[in-house]
C-alpha cells in the first residue's frame, strides 16, 4: 500500500483506505471510497495539485490530500 501522491503518471491503482478525518467529504461523494480505481492523468505545475480519475470522474486534488489516500497499484 501506497500514498496515492506515490503513483506514476498513467498508473492505476485502486484504493485500499482513506483517513477520513483528513478527507473532504467532497471526494467521498464523488467516488473516493475503498474498492474504487483511480488513475494519475497529470501532474500540475510545481507538483501541486493531482489531476486524478475516480471511476468516471476527474478530480485536481492537492498532494497533502492524496497522502491520506491509501492505494495498491493494479499491475
Amino acid at each position: 500500500m501506497i500514498p496515492l501522491d506515490q503513483l506514476a503518471l498513467g498508473e492505476t491503482a485502486e484504493i485500499e483506505m482513506i483517513e477520513t478525518d483528513e478527507l473532504p467529504l467532497k471526494l467521498i461523494e464523488m467516488g473516493c471510497l475503498p474498492g474504487n480505481s483511480v488513475c494519475l492523468i497529470q501532474i500540475a505545475p510545481y507538483n501541486d495539485p493531482l489531476y486524478i480519475k475516480i471511476d468516471e470522474s476527474y478530480l485536481g486534488i492537492g498532494r497533502q490530500t492524496a497522502k491520506n489516500i491509501f492505494v495498491r497499484l493494479i499491475k
